[in-house]
C-alpha cells in the first residue's frame, strides 16, 4: 500500500466552486519561487500583492486550470495564503512573516 507524504486541502472559492489543494509537481513549484523571488524587491503593497497574484494563477494552474485567469475573482486574500502553504510551503499567515513584511514596507 502507498504512503501519501503529503497534505491535501479542500477549499472553496468566491464562486462556490470546490478544489483540492495539493503541493505542486516541480515544473510549477519553480515557476512559483521564481514569480516569489520578486517579492524581495518590492516597495508598495499593490506590488506585493501583484506577486500574490500571480504565484496563485501558477498553483491555479495545475489545481484548477479553468480557474487560473480568474484568480482576482475567484479567491479571497485567506484563500490565497492557503493555496500558496499547502501548494508551495510559503507560509504567509506566519506573525514574524507578517511583522518582516510590514518593517520592510512601513505597513501591509
Amino acid at each position: 500500500m502507498a504512503t501519501k507524504v503529503y497534505e491535501t486541502l479542500e477549499l472553496e472559492l468566491q464562486d462556490g466552486t470546490v478544489i483540492t489543494v495539493k503541493p505542486l509537481n516541480l515544473k510549477n513549484l519553480r515557476a512559483v519561487m521564481k514569480e516569489w523571488q520578486k517579492a524581495s524587491e518590492i516597495e508598495t503593497e499593490d506590488q506585493f500583492l501583484e506577486v500574490l497574484i500571480n504565484c496563485s494563477a501558477i498553483a491555479m494552474s495545475q489545481l484548477c486550470p479553468e480557474k487560473a485567469e480568474t484568480v482576482e475573482e475567484d479567491l479571497d486574500l485567506q484563500t490565497m495564503y492557503k493555496i500558496l502553504e499547502i501548494a508551495a510551503d510559503i507560509k504567509l499567515n506566519n506573525p514574524n512573516l507578517i511583522a518582516a513584511a510590514q518593517g520592510s514596507l512601513g505597513t501591509i
